[in-house]
């Protein structure tokens, strides 16, 4: 069974990025991008505070439209932080990700941060990548069948698909 060391080790980028509670939304969200990730952990000194993730952004700024400039990570993040020892088990991660609806894991051992956070495609690409008795049959991942990608639309199918919207549009401004 692969261990979250194990996914750790496999992983190219090791570098754990966090921010501080009182840093500003922007700042956060600004570092996940130029890093190319989807959460950062927030922390006061060693200790892990909170997560802040696309997902806290999305529903806590921009939907209420606030300032991303003058709002600190502290007001947006997730307190309750669940995380990772390095000896849990990737299908350890499956089950705690499913069962608290969550996409981020910190990996944290001794009370100290020790690897960035784990996401649930980051772990089923690495579970499809492994050898079927390593996995387990518990969480075993079935490969695709043969199916064939879907095609695009021909321009007459594209063109009476606009007719309908326009139709249906045209239909309710009427009512």
């Amino acid at each position: 069974m692969q261990t979250v060391a194990d996914l750790l080790a496999s992983k190219p980028d090791r570098t754990v990025h966090t921010i501080a509670p009182a840093k500003s939304v922007l700042e956060a969200v600004t570092l996940m991008e130029k890093e190319n990730i989807g959460a950062l952990v927030v922390m006061e000194g060693d200790a892990i505070v909170g997560i802040v993730t696309e997902r806290d952004y999305a529903q806590k700024m921009v939907v209420k439209a606030k300032a991303s400039r003058n709002t600190p990570v502290r007001d947006i993040m997730t307190g309750a932080v669940i995380c990772i020892r390095p000896d849990q088990t990737s299908q350890d991660c499956m089950v705690l990700m499913g069962k608290h609806r969550m996409r981020h894991l910190p990996v944290v051992e001794n009370g100290k941060l020790v690897g960035d956070t784990q996401e649930v495609r980051d772990l089923i690409k690495r579970l499809r990548s492994t050898p079927r008795q390593i996995r387990g049959d518990r969480f075993q991942v079935k490969p695709r069948r043969n199916v064939p990608e879907r095609s695009k639309p021909t321009a007459a199918q594209s063109g009476a698909r606009k007719q309908n919207i326009k139709k249906a549009q045209k239909a309710q401004r009427s009512k």
